[in-house]
């Protein structure tokens, strides 16, 4: 039972120190490996034609877009 104790005491510490680093250093959290651009895949689906979610999705931003650009054209005029 001391030495699991004694491991996880060790673990939290190492844990503790990792995150005021973190913290201090004010960095982005970014993967070793340069994800998926890495490895020649331009987006997450590489789908040739988007599934009915992501096309509801884009249409909702696009109609949020759209509005947008008339409302700044209305707070201009």
């Amino acid at each position: 039972m001391n030495t699991f104790l004694i491991t996880f005491g060790v673990f939290v510490a190492v844990i503790a120190a990792m995150a005021v680093g973190y913290i201090f250093q004010k960095k982005v959290v970014k993967g070793s490996c340069g994800g998926l651009g890495a490895v020649g895949i331009e987006k997450v689906c590489n789908c040739p034609e988007p599934c009915d979610a992501r096309k509801k999705r884009e249409a909702r931003e696009a109609a949020r877009q759209a509005k947008l650009a008339e409302w700044d054209k209305d707070r201009i005029a």
